[in-house]
Order: C-alpha cells, then structure tokens, then sequence
C-alpha cells in the first residue's frame, strides 16, 4: 500500500513541475524578483537628470553662513539617502557673474544675503525648475541655519548652538511585560512584513489550486474511477495532500533561490559585492529589530512560525481536497474555492494592517481562528499585541481542526470522488455533509 502512496504522489507532484505552467511561472517570479531588486540601476540605465550630480555655488555675502549651511545640508542629505547627489562650492564672485556660468554648468546659486530684520535673507537661481526633494532639503538646511545664525548674533554660547541642534535622546522604557516592542516596530510592519507574507500567500493560493485542479481533471477524464478501483479513498487522498504540501515547499525554496540570484546579478551589472547589496538592504531591518530586543525573541519565535505555517497548508490542502472532492470540473471548483480565497485574503490585509487595531480584542480573539492565525498571529506577536502562549494557542487550534477534517472530511471525500451528479455543486456538497449513512 505504501507502494501505490508514493507512487501516486509522485505522480501528483511531477504532473505540476514538469508542466509549461509551473515553468512560465517561476520564469516570470524570476525576473519579477530580480526588476524589483535591481530597479534603481534598471531606473537609472534610462538615463534622466537624478543620476546626474547637482552642482550648489553658495554666495556668502555674511560671511558667517556658508560652512554652517553645507554642514546641514551634507547632514539632511544623508538622512534623505541624497549624501552623494550635491556637489558644493563657495564663491566670492559677484552674483552677476555667477549666473552666467549656471547654464553651462546646470548649477544652483544659493544667495545669502544680509537683512537687518531677519537676520539674512536668501536667493536661490538656477537654469531649470529644482527637483521637490531637493528643494525641501535645501529649504530644511537653510531655516537650521537661520536658527543658529540669529542665535549666535545674540552671543548665545557654541556649546548650547550645538546641544540646540543635536536630536533628542530618547530612553523608552514600557511597563508592561505584553507590549514590550518599541513603537518604531509599527514603521517595520507597514513596509517590511506586507513583503515577508506575500509569498506565504502566494503559495497558500497555488496549494489550493493544484489540488482542486488534480482532483477535477481526474474526476473530469474518469480516471479517478480507474484508481480508487486499486487504492482506498484514504490513501488517494493522503497522496494528494502530502504532493501539494511538497510542491508548495519547492516553489518557496525556488522564491528563496530567485531573490539570492537577484542579488547575483545586482553584484554582476551594478557593481560592489553581493553579499553587501544583501546586507545593506536587510541591514536597516535588523538594526530596528535589535533595538526593540526582538532579536532576542528570534530563536522561539521562527520555529514557531514555521509550524504555523506548515500546519495552516495542511489545513488549506485538507479543506481544499475535501471540498474538490464534490465537484465534476473545473467551473464548479471556481465557485468553491472562492470562499476560501476570500478568507485567505482577509487574512492577508488584517495582518499588513495589524498596527492600527492596537488593543484590539476583536482582532486579538481573530489571531486564534484557523486559516487567519497564519497570517495575523506572527504580525501581532511582532507587535506585541499577543504573548508567546496566545501563538502556541493559535498552533493548536490549527492542528485540532486538522484532526477534525482528517476524521470528519474524508467521509465527504469517500461519498464526494464517485459523485457524478448534476446537482448543483453547493447543493451536492450539503447533501453529502447530511448524509449520515456515508
């Protein structure tokens, strides 16, 4: 018996990647992952005016501004990721002549003029209309250096100027052991985790396609008939949950090979190291993470998501194999499988949204329901909205439900694989259900 298990799983799970489908697909995963990761060389190979280096000459009629304004504007440029865009010169020619070279040299002339009321005033010429984020950057260092200036003419000490423009130190200290995650963990959630989630998704979607579409096909060529004749309904059903699950597990694995290569590829036509583009990306996401001592969660915290998740694609798989079982094609699969699409979906947005239901009891009581924990659990655990026990809790709730389909489920399959009827595929689905002789 076990013979014909593995024998029918491998023919579920080669029937799918020997396909043309599963290999235009990975083709376009392939170059969708590696566009994403090289976009700004891909942006800049076009050419436009950002690659271009802007050129700044700074007329310092106060002859007190200058070095001021280019230390705040090197420090603003580098917080905005411009720090290599601006070259900056000072000048002490006349301002009439300085506007007949911006032209040849696509320049902008900032004039600091004095004014008695304000302390000084400003002038900024150039040849063409200056870029937003450029602009707000210059106008940012130029009120910083109005602060400082006017501040020095009133003879206030260097050592305050500077204590004056340093950030503020902040200590964050949070009380209660369930909300121990610095509030910078909500920025995280809204950029990074919405990209962390979407393969899970993706594959959650392929699971239960390739199963509704193994069990029609064999129901639709009446092969299915020619199977259970030589292997129980139980086996033929575990055959196709186990082939689904593997298949899912590859084309993650084949997800994480994309996104490696992307970066070999980056390192091959935009320079640098591989691994360096692959630190600098994630770099930023792991200083944060170590600052809200959620490193320090990592070691339990990764075990059990991986189980949640496998354990939710055996529950995807169990409830998609369970309910294809009822259908005779294609069309009525469609209208099956749209329930759980929805419910996956829904999972999907309130877990990228997790941050705005703070405190929430509602979404808190969600994290535990079947098909959603997968998604929401992980995101509020990271949020620290629920504990360590209330995943553990949403794992189990998941693998009771497992055995609840196992048992109850395979009687539907059982009546469900040889039921040809004409029936329409909700109703044939109730019949079975209420049908207690199965």
């Amino acid at each position: 018996m076990s013979h014909k298990f593995w024998y029918l799983t491998k023919m579920s799970l080669f029937k799918k990647i020997k396909s043309k489908w599963f290999l235009g697909v990975n083709i376009i995963f392939f170059l969708a992952i590696v566009i994403l990761v090289n976009m700004d060389g891909i942006v800049k190979f076009f050419g436009g005016d950002f690659e271009n280096q802007q050129t700044i000459i700074i007329l310092d009629e106060t002859k007190e501004v200058a070095n001021s304004f280019t230390s705040f504007l090197k420090s603003n440029a580098y917080t905005s990721g411009e720090n290599e865009r601006y070259e900056i010169k000072i000048t002490s020619k006349e301002e009439d002549e300085v506007k007949k070279t911006l032209e040849k040299e696509d320049a902008l002339l900032i004039v600091f003029q004095e004014d008695a009321s304000n302390g000084f005033k400003v002038k900024m010429i150039s040849q063409n209309k200056i870029n937003a984020l450029d602009y707000q950057i210059f106008v940012q260092a130029i009120n910083q250096v109005k602060s400082n200036y006017l501040l020095a003419k009133m003879n206030v000490d260097s050592k305050f100027l500077e204590s004056l423009s340093a950030p503020v130190v902040i200590d964050r200290e949070v009380l209660s052991d369930k909300q121990d995650v610095d509030e910078g963990m909500e920025t995280i959630m809204s950029t990074v985790f919405p990209t962390i989630i979407l393969p899970f998704f993706m594959l959650t979607i392929f699971l239960v396609q390739m199963i509704g579409a193994d069990i029609c096909e064999e129901k639709s060529t009446r092969s299915m008939e020619v199977i259970i004749s030589n292997v129980s309904a139980k086996v033929h059903f575990a055959s196709k949950i186990v082939a689904a699950n593997l298949f899912v597990l590859i084309q993650g694995g084949l997800l994480l090979l994309f996104v490696a290569l992307s970066f070999v590829v980056r390192h091959f036509f935009m320079g640098g190291s591989a691994l360096s583009s692959l630190a600098d990306t994630f770099g930023g996401v792991l200083n944060s993470l170590s600052s809200t001592g959620f490193l320090d969660k990592i070691w339990y915290f990764l075990p059990l998501l991986f189980l949640l998740m496998v354990a939710s694609f055996i529950l995807y798989s169990l409830l998609a194999g369970i309910l294809a079982s009822v259908t005779t094609n294609m069309e009525d699969f469609q209208h099956i499988q749209a329930p759980i699409m929805i419910v996956s979906v829904i999972g999907y947005y309130l877990a990228i949204m997790a941050a705005m239901f703070e405190g929430s009891v509602f979404i808190h009581i969600l994290s535990y329901v079947p098909f959603l924990s997968s998604l929401l659990s992980p995101a509020l655990f990271v949020l620290g909205e629920v504990s360590l026990f209330d995943m553990v809790l949403s794992i189990l709730f998941t693998v009771i439900l497992i055995f609840v389909f196992i048992r109850y489920g395979m009687r539907i399959y059982k009546a469900g694989i040889l039921n040809y009827s004409n029936e329409k595929v909700w109703t044939r689905l109730f019949k079975t259900v209420k049908n207690k002789d199965i």
